[in-house]
């Protein structure tokens, strides 16, 4: 589905750091490239992408386009009808009434079939645009769940949610007015061959003023458009500055920032205001040209077809049916012109919608991917691994390691080292460029995502809860656990007794990312939720490094119940809490240089023994020379 070129989007993928490691996630409020608001009047591939979704409907569209061209054929025919009144029911000498009738009652019939083609294509076409947006943000929701971490670690959370919501809706925009279009264009049309086929002297004179407006449009536009991109851009860029600033406020008010930040704000609102207030008057001029043009033809078929009809060479029925369509003539072009900025931000956001759904997915099962058992031993394998999120600078070099069923292996090493690298590695949030991960004897990539993502739990440093009630979220990776299971697996981790203190115990709702709940208490839950799962192997990646001593203990409790049955892997700074691990892998720089368990590593007196002895410190606290040192006497078994 990707197109041939690059998207933008495609490029941030790419947009490595040259260390070769995982570039932190940008925050909302960062403007490192402004999103274009306009841009091409009309994109063929756009529209055909997006026709792809409207294509289940297009039933639906051809009835409200019908519908469109009828009520645009009853706003030519009226004029026509009170033209037959006026020059046959109310001739010189008296008033015909069989005629009058005619007239009345082609008139209310006229008015109905109005009513009924705009109340038909105002619905149809409502109903089309909001399934057809439907569908869009579940196809996107849908790819967004699915494409590699790789493009997650490297995008914007706010650009996607812009995507997801500003982009949709001025496809909706563009959606519920390009029918209308059809209708504008038809109306400007058949009121020209109308006018010209009445009286085509009259007709030609009244639309001379027409090349006065193409010459002002033409003059309008590039202006216009420049002022409208410049107001959306500095609307972003404050939109950004107050997101920031929310997002942010706990610091501003720590350092007293509050009227540095007011002013710096105050600046971007400003200049905010200036260019909206450019933007209107190019978007209000346009309506007074337009008003001014009209007055002007209206005074011309006056004058002119006035004199006609006193010359009888007009039918007075003509020049009213004139009048009548002058008045008409002007509001599809104004029309037509606020559509044209409609469409050009439609196909600008098409592209970004569709730069979103063409993001490759790396990381895809193969055709014949086969179910991990449950019944698997539980085994996990490094050979010979080599990886990086840049391949050219590998996080983990010729990593081998053997981790056996129901072992409990932990990793330490320094930030950088390839840990948690290793530890997605398990799981397959990305793949190897060299070697193999094989889970219960089988590569990971031979295997199904969904069947191995049941076999493996994880548990993070930084804890993610949903909103919803305590219940729900232990039970999060296991839908169909019992109530019975969630506090069996609650009480296990010691999470029992503070859920049962909340307001509605375990159907306590929780807000965004569990919010009203300590860090430690949302740790327990993801405990909880682990151990629900069920998984032949647990991955607890720095799960204890923001948690009190007292948590801690209950959670060291938790692990010797956890880990009952299953394959552990841990990553942990606090050498404490890993010393009753089987084994033990020392990792610095991508590369394994120690490996045993607690006892054996404290009598080679490598760099695991300088570690535990320095109390515990992290390998951040540790001069780089005696890391280098303890690295190169360190043995690789």
């Amino acid at each position: 589905m990707a197109q041939g070129h690059a998207g933008e989007l495609e490029a941030e993928r790419n947009d490595v750091r040259d260390d070769g490691r995982r570039p932190p996630r940008a925050v909302v409020g960062s403007h490192r490239i402004e999103e274009e608001m306009f841009g091409r009047a009309f994109d063929k591939n756009i529209v055909k992408r997006i026709w792809a979704f409207v294509k289940p409907y297009r039933a639906k569209v051809y009835v409200a386009v019908a519908a469109v061209l009828i009520f645009t054929a009853t706003q030519l025919v009226i004029p026509l009808i009170i033209r037959y009144a006026i020059d046959h029911g109310m001739a010189l000498g008296g008033i015909d009434l069989l005629p009058l009738f005619i007239a009345c009652g082609a008139f209310l019939l006229a008015i109905l079939i109005n009513y009924a083609a705009s109340y038909t294509q105002e619905t149809v076409v409502g109903k089309v645009a909001e399934n057809v947006l439907f569908d869009i943000r579940r196809a996107m929701f849908g790819h967004l769940q699915r494409v590699s971490l790789s493009f997650m670690d490297k995008t914007e959370v706010g650009r996607l949610m812009s995507r997801l919501q500003g982009d949709v809706n001025s496809m909706q925009e563009f959606l519920e007015t390009c029918v209308l279009s059809v209708g504008d264009i038809a109306l400007l049309f058949g009121i020209v061959v109308v006018m010209l086929w009445l009286d085509f002297r009259l007709g030609l004179l009244t639309l001379s003023v027409l090349p006065v407006l193409f010459i002002v449009r033409l003059f309008w536009l590039p202006r216009a458009r420049n002022a409208f991109m410049a107001a959306h851009e500095t609307n972003s860029v404050a939109n950004g500055a107050l997101a920031e600033a929310i997002h942010g406020v706990r610091a501003v008010q720590s350092m007293d920032r509050q009227q540095v930040n007011f002013v710096l704000y105050d600046d971007k609102a400003h200049a905010n205001l200036k260019t909206h207030l450019t933007a209107a008057r190019y978007a209000q001029v346009m309506v007074p040209i337009v008003d001014t043009l009209t007055g002007i033809a209206m005074a011309v078929v006056i004058v002119v077809g006035g004199s006609m009809v006193v010359n009888a060479s007009l039918d007075i029925g003509v020049m009213v049916a004139f009048l009548f369509y002058i008045q008409r003539f002007f509001d599809p072009i104004r029309s037509l012109t606020l559509q044209y900025s409609v469409m050009q931000r439609a196909m600008a956001s098409g592209k970004r919608l569709t730069d979103v759904l063409d993001v490759k997915v790396d990381v895809q099962d193969k055709p014949d991917a086969k179910v991990l058992s449950p019944d698997m031993d539980g085994s996990v394998e490094f050979k010979d691994v080599t990886f990086g999120y840049n391949p050219k600078h590998p996080v983990l070099k010729n990593v081998s390691f053997r981790v056996n069923p129901g072992e409990t292996v932990a990793l330490v090493g320094p930030t950088g080292s390839g840990k948690s690298s290793a530890m997605a590695l398990v799981h397959r949030f990305y793949d190897v460029q060299q070697g193999q991960v094989l889970v219960g004897g089988h590569d990971v990539r031979d295997l199904t995502q969904e069947s191995l993502g049941r076999q493996i739990a994880m548990v993070l440093q930084e804890p993610f809860l949903f909103t919803g009630t305590v219940f729900e979220n232990i039970r999060y990776h296991m839908t169909d656990a019992t109530r019975e299971q969630v506090i069996e697996a609650a009480k296990a981790v010691g999470a029992h007794d503070f859920i049962m203190t909340l307001a509605g115990g375990y159907d306590a709702m929780l807000e965004e990312r569990g919010g009203n709940l300590s860090l430690g208490q949302r740790q327990l839950i993801s405990f909880a939720r682990a151990l629900v799962a069920d998984a032949k192997i647990l991955v607890l990646d720095e799960a204890t490094a923001n948690i009190d001593s007292y948590t801690e203990m209950l959670i060291q409790k938790a692990l010797v119940k956890l880990l009952e049955g299953r394959t552990g892997l841990v990553i942990a700074h606090r050498l404490a809490t890993i010393r009753g691990a089987d084994r033990i892998i020392v990792l610095q720089n991508g590369q394994l240089i120690e490996t045993g368990n607690h006892d054996q590593l404290m009598a080679r007196g490598g760099l695991y023994s300088k570690l535990y002895n320095l109390n515990y410190a992290s390998f951040d606290d540790i001069p780089e020379e005696e890391l280098q040192a303890s690295a190169q006497s360190g043995s690789t078994t």
